[in-house]
């Protein structure tokens, strides 16, 4: 563990059971019934050997907006963190368009969540864009999203706490990722549901989507987002006893992170070790960063990995894992 992970231990509860009530809530930690394949395939699914395109993405160089061309905005949205508008280009093709600093980290956290497995709606990165009328003008920087039919939001969103894949290592996985990236907004209205067809499948897709609130501090009012030098500073692992874990997490929801053992973290950091450097730096260029600062970014978190991958863990659980 680094030196900036390890503060002093102090003592957690261990809790064996098979759910905990925390936050008003139960957080579901086994699974209620086995998960198929074919279920977990909604959720994740094993990317091979071959490593995926980071800096496209899963939409392909052939579906990124144009950046030159103008953009009719037909809606706005200000009731989040971020601005958003809705905007159609001059092929029709219908855009969410979302501005500010969460317009880079969506795009790199999207990003690494698909190489790493996890279903992913295409997204992309315009350092500026051009809104359409009568005096053409150029919009600051946007995190661009298609509105695809064969992609369809479902209206309903999925609990954290309790889902199809509750107890999966997969899921619990996920969250380790997250937490890595210091994601600070895990509520579940960002969780969403596509009814998915052709050429992206056939079935549903249960992903986080809205993941801006990243790479910077974690809180539960308006922490900064896109800060490196406070994620530089924020430590990942606090303590470790038995099969509980604390981190170094300020934002809400905090009785989700009762569902992870060192097993799940240390899985989830071997799964982030197989990302190439060419992977990793292709995420962060996605998102338009300076090569100096993308670099500090992927030191940083490699260093959360080396401490994922340093813990003590279940070797049965581990090789249980392996079979798989």
């Amino acid at each position: 563990m680094s030196v900036r992970s390890s503060s002093t231990v102090s003592l957690i509860l261990i809790i064996a059971v098979c759910s905990i009530a925390c936050g008003g809530r139960t957080v579901v930690i086994t699974p209620r019934q086995p998960v198929t394949a074919a279920q977990l395939a909604e959720l994740w699914v094993d990317p091979g050997s071959s490593p995926r395109d980071l800096f496209w993405g899963v939409g392909g160089r052939e579906r990124a907006p144009a950046p030159d061309a103008p953009y009719t905005v037909t809606g706005k949205d200000a009731t989040g963190f971020s601005v958003s508008y809705d905007v159609t280009g001059p092929d029709e093709t219908e855009w969410s368009a979302k501005l500010g600093p969460e317009a880079q980290t969506e795009v790199v956290v999207s990003r690494l969540l698909w190489g790493l497995g996890y279903q992913q709606p295409p997204t992309y990165y315009l350092p500026s864009w051009i809104v359409a009328g009568e005096e053409k003008r150029r919009e600051s920087e946007a995190r661009f999203r298609p509105k695809l039919a064969e992609l369809k939001r479902r209206p309903e969103v999925w609990s954290w706490a309790d889902n199809p894949f509750s107890g999966t290592r997969e899921l619990k996985g996920l969250l380790v990722i997250l937490l890595m990236l210091n994601s600070t907004d895990l509520k579940d209205d960002n969780n969403t549901i596509y009814e998915v067809r052709p050429p992206w499948g056939e079935g549903k897709w249960f992903l986080v989507r809205d993941l801006g609130a990243a790479l910077g501090e974690t809180g539960k009012l308006y922490p900064r987002r896109n800060w490196l030098e406070g994620f530089e500073q924020r430590a990942f692992i606090t303590a470790v006893s038995g099969s509980a874990i604390e981190f170094d997490y300020d934002g809400r929801h905090q009785e989700l992170l009762s569902m992870i053992r060192p097993e799940d973290l240390q899985w989830a950091a071997r799964r982030m070790a197989r990302l190439t450097d060419r992977q990793w730096r292709d995420a962060f260029r996605a998102g338009n960063y300076a090569t100096p600062r993308a670099d500090r970014y992927i030191a940083r978190i490699k260093e959360k990995i080396a401490d994922g991958l340093a813990l003590r863990v279940d070797r049965r659980a581990v090789a249980d894992d392996e079979r798989r």
